[in-house]
C-alpha cells in the first residue's frame, strides 16, 4: 500500500521524493510528442490547444506528433463540469504516477516512489512548494523540470501563493455528490452527464478549491496566461499534479462520513460513459499498454493500492439541526399559507448580461414576490421534518477570452460600503478556469460558456433573521482580484437566485 504524503512534512525542500519526482519529470520530457508516456502526451490527455502550446513554447509548429488514432482515443479526455469529474482525475493521477515511477525506477530510484500533494489549507503551507519556484536544483544548476516561466501568481507578480481568505471547503459540507443543472446546488461532484470534456456546470469542490486554485497559481492575462489558468495548459506544470492530488485526497475525507455522504449509485455512473455508448476513459501505461477504467473502480482507495498520510477532516459537518435551532431562535412571524415545494425554483434574476471589466461590476437581481414568500415560509417554519429551503446564485452563461479572470462575489451590500467591512456577505469566489474553451462555438456546448453555482444559504438565513429579505431586488457586486481588461470580453449572461426545498 502506497502513502502520498504532503509536499510540505518530507522533511526539507528537496527531499527525496521531490527530488525524484524533478527526476522522473526531466526522464518524461525528455521524450518525444508521439511517446503515449512522454510528459507533453500527458499533458494532452487533459487537454491541448496547439496554437497556445506554441505560443507559450511548448509545442514547434511542425512536430510530429502521434498518430490519429491515438489522439482521438487518449486526448481531450479531462471531464470538467461533470460528476466524472473526481474519478477521471483520479484515474489520471493514478496513470501519471504509474508512468513516473517507472521511469524513477529505471534511473535506479525508489521502487515505492508516490506523488506528494499540496494541502494549501494547512496553516503555514499556503506558499509554493520552494523545489518549484526556482529554475536550479538543489546544487545550483540550472534546467529545473519542476520549474515553468508561465506562473504568475493570484497578483501575477511571479510571487506564487494561495490566499488562504480566499479558498475554502464549503463543498466540504454538502451532503449530495450529484447536484442538478437547474439552478439550484450542483452538488459536491458535479452535475448528471455523459462523456464531458468542459461541462457547463461546475460542482462545488471543482469550483472551490480546484477552480479557483488553477487560476490563482496560474495568474496571467487573457493575452499571457499561466500554465494552471487554462484546462489545455495546465497539465503541462508539475504543481498540476500534486493540486490534483490534493483535490483527490479531499473526495477521500468527504467519503469517509458514510452516513452523510456516499457516492452515486447509478449505473451510468458506476460504469461511466462507456456505458451509455460514448468514449471510456483511457490512460496509457508504461508496459506499453493502455488501461480502461470507471467511476466504480475508483470509488474505494484500498483495491487501488494506496492512501495518504492524513485524512482527518477537513471543515467540521454543520448538522441541519444546527441551522433550524438559530433559525428558530428568532420570532418571525409566518405566512399563512404552505406554499408548494420544488427540487429547484428561479427566486429571482437579472434582468440584461453583465459585462465583467474593470475592478468593480454591480448587477441587480429582480425578486418574484411569491417565490421569496415561499422561502422566507420555509425559514420560519424550519423544523427537522420540514427542513429550510437552501439558496443558490448562478452566474449563467459566462463567456469570455481569460481564464486567468477571477472575481469575488458580494450579496446585499449597502451601497457605497466597503468589501471588507462585510465579509459574512462574501457569497464566493469565482475563477474562470475553461470560460475560453467554453466560449468557443465550436466545442461541445456550442460557445454557450460557463455557469457558476455559488450556494449563499447563511446570507440569505441571516437576513431573514435581520428581516431585511422583503426586498424586491437583490443587490450583486462583483470584485475581480485584479482589474480586468474590456479585451478579456467576459459577459455573465444572467445573474439569478434559486431556492432547492432541502
Amino acid at each position: 500500500m502506497f502513502a502520498r504524503r504532503n509536499v510540505w512534512e518530507l522533511g526539507h525542500d528537496w527531499a527525496d521524493p521531490i527530488l525524484w519526482y524533478a527526476r522522473g519529470v526531466a526522464a518524461l520530457k525528455a521524450r518525444p510528442l508521439r511517446d503515449p508516456t512522454s510528459w507533453r502526451f500527458y499533458a494532452a490527455i487533459h487537454g491541448i490547444f496547439p496554437e497556445l502550446w506554441i505560443k507559450l513554447g511548448h509545442l514547434e509548429a511542425n512536430e510530429p506528433g502521434p498518430g490519429q488514432d491515438l489522439v482521438k482515443r487518449l486526448w481531450r479526455q479531462c471531464q470538467h463540469g461533470t460528476w466524472y469529474f473526481l474519478p477521471w482525475h483520479r484515474g489520471y493521477l493514478l496513470a501519471f504516477e504509474a508512468v513516473v515511477r517507472a521511469a524513477i525506477v529505471k534511473l535506479q530510484g525508489p521502487a515505492d516512489w508516490t506523488l506528494p500533494y499540496w494541502n494549501y489549507f494547512k496553516t503555514g503551507q499556503n506558499q509554493l512548494p520552494l523545489a518549484f519556484g526556482s529554475p536550479n536544483w538543489p546544487d545550483g544548476q540550472g534546467n529545473n523540470p519542476l520549474f515553468v516561466p508561465q506562473r504568475y501568481g493570484p497578483n501575477s507578480d511571479g510571487k506564487i501563493f494561495v490566499p488562504m481568505d480566499q479558498v475554502n471547503l464549503e463543498a466540504m459540507n454538502d451532503p449530495d455528490f450529484t447536484g442538478v443543472s437547474s439552478g439550484g446546488s450542483p452538488g459536491f461532484g458535479g452535475v448528471d452527464t455523459g462523456f464531458s470534456h468542459g461541462g457547463q456546470v461546475h460542482g462545488g469542490l471543482e469550483t472551490q478549491p480546484h477552480d479557483w486554485v488553477h487560476g490563482l497559481v496560474g495568474g496571467g492575462t487573457e493575452a499571457d496566461p499561466g500554465l494552471m489558468s487554462d484546462p489545455d495548459t495546465a497539465a503541462l506544470d508539475p504543481i498540476f499534479w500534486l493540486h490534483h492530488a490534493n483535490i483527490d485526497r479531499l473526495w477521500e475525507v468527504w467519503r469517509r462520513h458514510p452516513a452523510l455522504h456516499v457516492d452515486p449509485t447509478e449505473a451510468r455512473w458506476l460504469q461511466g460513459p462507456a456505458s451509455i455508448g460514448e468514449r471510456p476513459f483511457l490512460m496509457p501505461m508504461p508496459d506499453g499498454s493502455t488501461w480502461s477504467y470507471t467511476p466504480e473502480e475508483m470509488a474505494v482507495l484500498t483495491p487501488l493500492g494506496y492512501t495518504y498520510d492524513d485524512l482527518s477532516a477537513a471543515t467540521p459537518p454543520v448538522p441541519l439541526a444546527a441551522r433550524i435551532e438559530r433559525l428558530r431562535a428568532a420570532s418571525i412571524p409566518e405566512t399563512t399559507t404552505m406554499p408548494s415545494r420544488n427540487d429547484s425554483e428561479l427566486l429571482g434574476a437579472s434582468r440584461t448580461s453583465v459585462p465583467v471589466y474593470g475592478s468593480e461590476v454591480r448587477a441587480s437581481i429582480q425578486i418574484d414576490k411569491r417565490v421569496r414568500d415561499q422561502t422566507v415560509h420555509s425559514l420560519a417554519r424550519a423544523t427537522l421534518q420540514s427542513a429550510p429551503d437552501r439558496v443558490f446564485l448562478n452566474l449563467e452563461n459566462v463567456r469570455g477570452l481569460s481564464d486567468a479572470a477571477a472575481f469575488h462575489v458580494y450579496i446585499g451590500l449597502p451601497a457605497g460600503s466597503a468589501t471588507e467591512s462585510y465579509p459574512d456577505q462574501l457569497a464566493g469566489s469565482i475563477a474562470l478556469f475553461g470560460v475560453r474553451k467554453a466560449s468557443m462555438p465550436s466545442e461541445q456546448h456550442g460557445g454557450a460558456g460557463l455557469t457558476f453555482v455559488l450556494e449563499i444559504t447563511s446570507i440569505i438565513d441571516q437576513l431573514h433573521l435581520d428581516r431585511q429579505i422583503n426586498v424586491d431586488s437583490l443587490d450583486v457586486r462583483l470584485v475581480p482580484v485584479k482589474p480586468i481588461s474590456k479585451d478579456a470580453q467576459i459577459t455573465i449572461g444572467r445573474v439569478s437566485l434559486f431556492r432547492q426545498a432541502s
